[in-house]
């Protein structure tokens, strides 16, 4: 059985290593392909480990942990969003930010995904937030790389209650698995209201 515990402090800063692994092994696969390096990874995650509100919920196999989900005020990714959010009405100071949600294949299907965003939605709640958020990347549906069994999360997104949010596209860079350079990647952001 897998446990999920949340992470603050000292706690989420000893788990941002094997987090950054995650992230490098997991984001390799659809939709992202994402061809990831430590380094990159530990300037990337430096914003959780400064933001006080901060929070990693760690998945466990015992002592091992074999996913993850991370979230923070969005108000510490500003630079990285403010352009998402500019013509949305929503204030980005009232948006708690989950940014990734990370499971090693083999622990899939347990519940986690849900044990992942009721954490942080009530870290969000926690902390006078009005609003849970995520960006999911945007891949041509004709992708040479697209697996045929491909099953995209909406649904799930939507039980949940997110949606999309109308004109709210985020933009990022990272290096394609197979790819030489980074290029730039569209991402729509969800929404929910809390």
């Amino acid at each position: 059985m897998i446990q999920c515990h949340v992470l603050t402090g000292a706690a989420l800063d000893a788990a941002l290593g094997d987090v950054a692994r995650l992230r490098i092994a997991v984001f390799r696969d659809w939709p992202y392909l994402y061809d990831g390096d430590l380094d990159y990874e530990r300037r990337y995650l430096a914003t959780f480990r400064a933001s006080p509100q901060a929070v990693v919920v760690g998945a466990y196999d015992g002592d091992t942990l074999v996913g993850a989900a991370t979230a923070a005020p969005l108000a510490d990714h500003a630079d990285d969003f403010a352009a998402a959010f500019a013509h949305t009405g929503i204030d980005i100071a009232d948006v708690f930010y989950c940014a990734e949600s990370v499971l090693l294949d083999d622990h899939r299907g347990q519940g986690v995904g849900h044990r992942f965003f009721d954490a942080r939605e009530d870290a969000a709640r926690a902390f006078g937030l009005k609003h849970s958020a995520f960006c999911a990347v945007q891949r041509p549906a004709d992708h040479p790389q697209k697996p045929a069994h491909y099953r995209p999360l909406d649904t799930f997104w939507r039980k949940r209650g997110y949606a999309p949010l109308d004109g709210a596209i985020a933009h990022f860079n990272w290096k394609d698995v197979g790819s030489d350079a980074p290029t730039a990647k569209p991402l729509q952001v969800w929404i929910k209201p809390l």
